[in-house]
């Protein structure tokens, strides 16, 4: 995998200037991008009319408005400018493009392939086995919501709060924002007992919509909470006995993120 890092690409916003700097060697970068930027809206291409824009510092110390955009509206730039350094990052998306319409054609490989990303990342075998588990459950789940008339999307979203927030005192968003994590899974930075924990909390929640067949958000919402309070008790058993708690600050990352301060 290409660091893309080296690119000046981030996990969020990144500044479209900065990164045709470094693929161009331009003197100019800014002209180059404004030059960029013109000919791809003639083209009709929409990346350029979602670019946000951010005071950053400029090379003169300076801080100016600057055209920012997600990684994979840069991508999309990158792909426009004829540059050699930007040809590893062509070759990875092609070759991404190509795995990705084997996996369609062949879902075992893709399964495979994140079987090898966990042993490469250190997870025991047992670990990984309930995670691949878990991932098809939470799909049932989800089939399971569908039925019930929830929406994909925010009302999933929804519900999943309820049930983490149910057993461990908070939604997705601010558990990950405990462990210090963003883009990452959530699950793949828990220990063996919180993913027990998530996992029994969501197979009750399957169980209980699948036998009493709620409709609407309010009805499973009553449901998401009593399958997380399943998991809360068994939290708080095991708790009790270690004498500690078991939802942690740890992680999987081998790396911290920098908060950057922005401008008004």
């Amino acid at each position: 995998m290409i660091p893309l890092e080296l690119f000046g690409i981030k996990k969020k916003k990144s500044s479209v200037v900065d990164v045709v700097k470094i693929l161009t060697n331009s003197s100019n970068p800014r002209h180059y991008w404004n030059v960029l930027k013109g000919r791809l809206k003639e083209e009709g291409n929409e990346t350029v009319t979602k670019c946000d824009q951010l005071k950053l510092k400029a090379q003169d110390g300076k801080y100016r408005l600057t055209d920012v955009v997600d990684i994979e509206e840069m991508f999309r730039i990158i792909e426009s400018i004829p540059s050699k350094n930007a040809e590893p990052i062509k070759r990875w998306l092609a070759h991404l493009g190509s795995e990705r319409i084997n996996e369609v054609f062949d879902p075992s490989i893709g399964i495979q392939k994140l079987i090898e990303y966990y042993r490469n990342k250190g997870y025991t075998e047992d670990w990984i086995s309930r995670r691949i588990k878990g991932i098809q459950n939470r799909k049932d789940l989800t089939d399971v919501w569908k039925e019930g008339g929830i929406k994909e999307g925010y009302e999933y979203a929804l519900l999943t709060d309820e049930i983490y927030k149910t057993w461990s005192g908070m939604t997705s968003k601010e558990y990950k924002n405990f462990k210090g994590i963003r883009k990452e899974s959530l699950r793949d930075n828990m220990d063996s007992i919180e993913v027990t924990l998530a996992d029994l909390s969501e197979e009750v929640t399957k169980r209980l919509a699948n036998k009493t067949k709620p409709k609407g958000l309010k009805a499973n919402m009553k449901i998401a909470k009593q399958g997380g309070n399943v998991a809360k008790r068994t939290r708080q058993n095991v708790e009790n006995l270690l004498g500690e708690s078991i939802v942690t600050k740890n992680n999987n990352l081998n790396y911290k993120y920098i908060e950057e301060k922005r401008l008004k």
